[in-house]
């Protein structure tokens, strides 16, 4: 399994940044797939989780409201539309994939993609 992210780039608060995660899979509906992310000094944290026919999603408190996690089977691709992003909004974000539905701080996926920089403006 292979994931790249793109999409994250610098805004500013209260802006909106749409990521994308290209998975190199034969059946992407097999895959729950996630976004963690990781601010400079801190561990990755769980950000959000979608199960592999979309029915389940899943997101921290913080970003509750204001994030959504979607994606495409046709297509490979998974999404995270992020609004309303505050400047403690800003990490690496990774994107995420696994044959088990899991999510939360717990979960540790098999699979990471290489990471795309969120940087949000005061």
């Amino acid at each position: 399994v292979q994931l790249q992210a793109s999409g994250g780039g610098l805004v500013q608060a209260g802006g909106s940044l749409r990521l994308s995660c290209a998975a190199s899979v034969h059946t992407l509906s097999n895959y729950a797939m996630g976004w963690f992310q990781q601010a400079p000094g801190k561990e990755r944290e769980f950000v959000a989780a979608i199960s592999g026919s979309a029915g389940n999603t899943y997101y921290a408190d913080s970003v509750k409201g204001r994030f959504t996690i979607s994606r495409d089977n046709a297509k490979n691709m998974v999404y995270l539309q992020m609004n309303s992003l505050k400047p403690e909004d800003t990490a690496v974000y990774y994107c995420t994939a696994d044959l088990r539905w899991r999510y939360g701080n717990s979960w540790s996926p098999p699979w990471w993609g290489q990471g795309t920089q969120v940087t949000v403006s005061s």
